[in-house]
């Protein structure tokens, strides 16, 4: 069995791997705690390692897969990536606000995620997803910003720290810098990807609901 790209396929899957573990605790331990942010938190986790999988067997069963299973499975990644971003942003609007505000402004990511699955249906370009992540990356920055400078809130230096390997993560992938031609811009977005994602499980962890 020939593998197009297996060092992506491999980091690719280890990323599925750790955010899938990482999710299911925080899920877990969330419902233990009646926190809806960190639930919210761990799906985003868990989407992740859906999209990280179906990703990886896109990128390393090219041949195998053919045209229509190569579609299939990468629109099954760009669709989970825009489920977890809205999930990330459902948690911190919910550990951020409360009332009305959390309603309205649930709606209008409610809205957003719409729109992206729409667009992708049509698209196949990475870049729309990096462009919709990073917009909801940007809106959770500042909504633990602001917490953290009304209330020093616990969980904001991890999610901001996250959110900056995060972003210096999809620079690198859109740069297409590349360390060695068995290891390309992909596979460090990869490993840099998954740092970011353990900063954003220690965030998570210390999430609150707003209002409660």
């Amino acid at each position: 069995m020939i593998i197009s790209e297996p060092m992506t396929l491999f980091t690719d899957y280890l990323v599925a791997a750790l955010a899938a573990s990482l999710g299911t605790h925080l899920v877990i331990e969330g419902r233990a705690r009646s926190t809806q942010s960190e639930v919210l938190w761990g799906w985003a986790l868990l989407a992740t390692a859906l999209g990280a999988l179906a990703g990886g067997t896109s990128h390393g069963f090219v041949q195998q897969l053919g045209e229509g299973g190569w579609q299939v499975l990468w629109k099954i990644t760009v669709y989970a990536i825009g489920a977890a971003s809205f999930l990330l942003l459902a948690g911190a609007l919910v550990a951020s606000l409360a009332g009305p505000w959390r309603r309205l402004t649930l709606v209008v990511a409610g809205l957003k995620l719409g729109g992206h699955l729409w667009w992708m249906a049509s698209h196949d370009d990475f870049r729309f997803v990096i462009n919709d992540y990073g917009t909801t990356m940007v809106v959770i920055l500042l909504l633990q910003i602001w917490q953290w400078r009304a209330r020093r809130a616990a969980s904001a230096p991890w999610v901001v720290a996250g959110i900056l390997v995060s972003f210096a993560a999809s620079v690198i992938q859109q740069s297409g810098f590349t360390l060695h031609p068995h290891f390309n811009h992909n596979d460090l977005f990869h490993v840099i990807q998954m740092l970011a994602l353990w900063l954003l499980y220690r965030g998570g962890r210390l999430l609150d609901d707003a209002g409660v």
